[in-house]
């Protein structure tokens, strides 16, 4: 018996064993050519024989998803039909070159002929065109994809030091000594956050509350938003010192201006501002690690009030439908970021109720596969 098999406990649950005797099956070459040519299989081994394609040419998927958004060619073909000689000159490509990422495009569904000699986008494409967000981290996508050209590499160094990911978000730094230029990042804060919060927005009842702090608020947007829906809100903003400056320029000599409070300082030094009935946290967590979490989760649970509440809204671990993206995506991401993971609604729960919240409920988004909320009551 192998070392690696002493740590194996000797008794199998059913579905272990089910699994091992699934995978023999399945890795079979045998079986593998016979359930391709049995008609009542034939289906789902097609489906499996695409889904293990996919898996192969994802990066290159995503690279021709990058020159269609870097390039303006979404937001090009958006206007309507465009020839071949028109999109060339546009992009800057030769014909030859321009054909292939045309058919590349019109092949993922990103853009589409519907007649000879002219083109714009498709179904996905234009869907996606009206996602501002989701362009902005296709276009950001090039640093990750950089750090990820040699993954082993990325994996060999803890919390991915010295990527360019761990470079960019610099508030993710393990030393507050390396949280400076907040600008980058804080731009691609708000081109990516409202997708986020856009989620909670209609689900939860601002109004029920006082006094509301934003953990993390950046410039103010969702503060922002918060205000049109909920004006006898007060608001507040509690973020780094040279983030906060651009929630100061927000609200600056605006009608709300008055009832929007600024604290600059830093959740893993400074304590949370008391005094509000209800705190945010919008994509906050998953990119810290679980001993700030902790502490944050503490810090905000002593700041509020008898049966003041805590919202927590960012994509979640284990989203039935989606969950290639929660390990797998977010996963990879937040190792190279150097700060973070993913977790389950059943993890947060968990840490919610170890910092002394009383109950924690789930608010069903309409799109949890962009954000999951979670309530948390003192």
């Amino acid at each position: 018996m192998s070392r690696s098999d002493d740590n194996i406990p000797s008794q199998r649950n059913w579905r272990a064993r089910w699994v091992l005797r699934r995978n023999r099956i399945l890795g079979s070459a045998a079986f593998q050519k016979w359930a391709a040519k049995t008609p009542i299989f034939r289906t789902v081994a097609r489906r499996k024989a695409a889904q293990q394609f996919d898996l192969i040419a994802g990066f290159v998927y995503t690279q021709i998803l990058y020159v269609f958004v870097q390039s303006g060619l979404i937001n090009y073909l958006r206007e309507g039909l465009k020839s071949d000689a028109d999109i060339a000159a546009f992009a800057g490509l030769n014909g030859e070159a321009t054909d292939r990422i045309l058919r590349a495009g019109a092949a993922l569904d990103i853009a589409e002929s519907p007649q000879a000699g002219l083109w714009t986008l498709g179904e996905t494409g234009a869907a996606l065109s009206a996602n501002d967000g989701a362009m902005a981290m296709i276009r950001h996508h090039q640093l990750l994809y950089r750090d990820m050209a040699d993954p082993f590499a990325l994996l060999s160094q803890q919390g991915g030091q010295n990527s360019g990911l761990s470079q960019f978000w610099t508030y993710a730094s393990k030393s507050e000594a390396g949280a400076k230029d907040s600008q980058p990042y804080s731009e691609l804060m708000a081109a990516t956050q409202p997708m986020i919060w856009q989620q909670i927005i209609p689900k939860y009842d601002f109004s029920r509350h006082r006094k509301m702090l934003d953990v993390g608020g950046g410039s103010g947007a969702f503060a922002e938003a918060v205000n049109r829906i909920a004006p006898k809100l007060d608001l507040a903003i509690f973020d780094l010192p040279d983030v906060v400056t651009l929630a100061e320029s927000r609200f600056a000599d605006r009608p709300v201006d008055h009832r929007v409070a600024i604290h600059a300082g830093s959740f893993k030094t400074d304590p949370v501002p008391p005094g509000y009935d209800l705190v945010t946290l919008i994509r906050i967590l998953h990119d810290h690690d679980d001993a700030v979490v902790r502490a944050l989760l503490r810090n905000i649970q002593q700041a509020l009030p008898e049966g003041g509440r805590l919202l927590i809204v960012e994509p979640m671990a284990e989203t039935r439908g989606a969950e290639p993206m929660g390990d797998g995506y977010f996963g990879l991401y937040l190792w190279a970021m150097g700060s973070g993971r993913p977790r389950s609604v059943a993890e947060n729960r968990e840490m919610l109720e170890k910092a002394g919240f009383s109950s924690v409920t789930e608010i069903r988004t309409d799109l949890p596969i962009i954000a999951k909320a979670l309530v948390a009551s003192k």
